[in-house]
């Protein structure tokens, strides 16, 4: 599986002329417990190679991204630096657990007049992590789409119903849906931060 499927998913939505606000869509996806949601920003004065380096950069996502409570690059011939980075991240829900995943992210250039930059997860791999160190993600996909005024942020991810009980699994798929909007948001606001540190 790439993101490829979900990219193209993402691109459906992008809003059409000038976005002078937050603007957030989700949608429905066969089989899946979660909406795929998109949200993007105007932020002006983007450098978008130092963003997209950030996004790349897994290793210092600790402290750095709101969450994350484990993070590393993993050495993989099959993903070649510095375009792709295999790597295990473990957040923190707050009130709810942590989730772990095992996960590709690319750098995809250019895509309709967007610097790309979307991960997925290697679901074999995920599947032999050990649950006593936090829930495994059922799915994990999202994209980053950067310009210079704004910025896109996409997701779609659950846990393994197994892993985490039937009441904790609808709070982290029903509520995440209710509450991803402000996510995604955080999300933009927290990674464009970074990027302006330095």
């Amino acid at each position: 599986m790439s993101a490829n499927a979900f990219l193209d998913r993402v691109f459906q939505h992008v809003p059409r002329g000038r976005v002078a606000r937050f603007q957030f869509d989700n949608w429905r996806q066969a089989g899946r417990p979660t909406s795929e949601g998109f949200g993007m920003l105007p932020s002006s004065g983007i450098d978008v190679d130092a963003l997209a380096a950030r996004i790349m950069d897994v290793d210092h996502y600790v402290g750095n991204v709101d969450h994350v409570v484990e993070c590393r690059s993993i050495s993989d011939s099959r993903f070649v630096a510095p375009a792709q980075v295999r790597f295990y991240q473990r957040i923190k829900v707050p009130a709810l657990g942590e989730i772990q995943m095992d996960l590709v992210l690319t750098d995809h250039g250019e895509r309709d007049g967007f610097r790309v930059c979307a991960w997925h997860q290697l679901d074999t791999e995920t599947g032999r992590l050990d649950k006593r160190r936090g829930a495994r993600s059922a799915y994990n996909v999202g994209a980053w789409l950067l310009k210079p005024d704004v910025v896109g942020y996409a997701l779609s991810s659950a846990p393994q119903k197994d892993d985490v009980g039937r009441i904790k699994f609808a709070m982290l798929t029903k509520g995440a849906d209710a509450t991803a909007g402000q996510v995604v948001k955080a999300a933009i606001e927290g990674m464009v931060r970074w990027s302006r540190r330095g």
